[in-house]
């Protein structure tokens, strides 16, 4: 597939506002993905072509954070590690089980995300110690979350940061400077298997590519300028917006 000039323009500002969005909160998928296949690429092109695209911000997004002190490289190292074997055996067993149950039961625990962070005004705001040893939790969470976004994938970041905030002590900012790590391992263990199988539209993914980087360096100096309570309730309507976007994809399935 060939595009005019005018298309590969707003492929590229697509990237900048995705990748600007998804280095504050994650969530940039739902802005890039639906471009991409309203421009008529088949799925599977679309979703290869969206791990490349997204793949640039999530490391760009990532050095960024780790520029500013906000990760730890042991805890970080055992987290890619074992989201890079759940990343791999979720996109195996993708491949003889359809993920469409999944599609219903999602967006209820999105909801679930939505309705406890406003309940707790305080929660992430701060640091607090944590309930689980840091190689126990990134041991656990790295398979299962790392299995679930090989597998299925919308609101993995969103699942990562609650879980770093609830469960490791973390406020929002350092909560997501984490999550983008974890996004980068297992974007780029999906991105390995989509151009082995060849679907990938390189001038499309390089150009939002492009984007992203820009967009990406932006959200973080945003994020750690302004701290976790400009990142909140960027979250929120982030988890709010995949949220909506997964049920209206289930109803039209349906």
């Amino acid at each position: 597939m060939d595009f005019a000039t005018h298309v590969y323009l707003l492929l590229f500002l697509v990237g900048l506002c995705a990748g600007l969005v998804d280095a504050i909160a994650g969530g940039g998928g739902i802005i890039s993905l639906p471009i991409l296949l309203n421009l008529g690429m088949p799925a599977s092109l679309a979703l290869g072509t969206n791990k490349l695209q997204s793949s640039f911000g999530a490391v760009m997004a990532v050095s960024r954070y780790a520029r500013h002190g906000l990760l730890d490289r042991r805890a970080c190292r055992t987290g890619v590690l074992a989201t890079l074997v759940g990343a791999l055996a979720g996109a195996a067993t993708v491949q003889s089980v359809n993920p469409r149950f999944l599609e219903a039961a999602i967006p209820w625990l999105l909801a679930a995300i939505v309705i406890y962070t406003l309940a707790r005004p305080q929660f992430g705001e701060h640091d607090h110690p944590p309930r689980f040893a840091t190689g126990v939790f990134f041991t656990a969470f790295g398979l299962g979350l790392g299995f679930y976004d090989g597998f299925f994938g919308p609101g993995t970041g969103s699942f990562w940061t609650i879980a770093l905030i609830g469960l490791q002590g973390q406020n929002f900012l350092k909560a997501t400077a984490y999550t983008k790590v974890m996004n980068a391992t297992s974007n780029l263990a999906a991105l390995a298997l989509f151009a082995v199988g060849g679907q990938l539209h390189l001038a499309a993914g390089l150009t939002m590519g492009a984007g992203q980087l820009i967009g990406a360096r932006l959200g973080v100096s945003l994020a750690v300028k302004r701290g976790a309570r400009f990142v909140r309730p960027v979250f929120l309507i982030m988890v709010t917006l995949v949220m909506l976007r997964l049920i209206y994809v289930h109803l039209t399935r349906a």
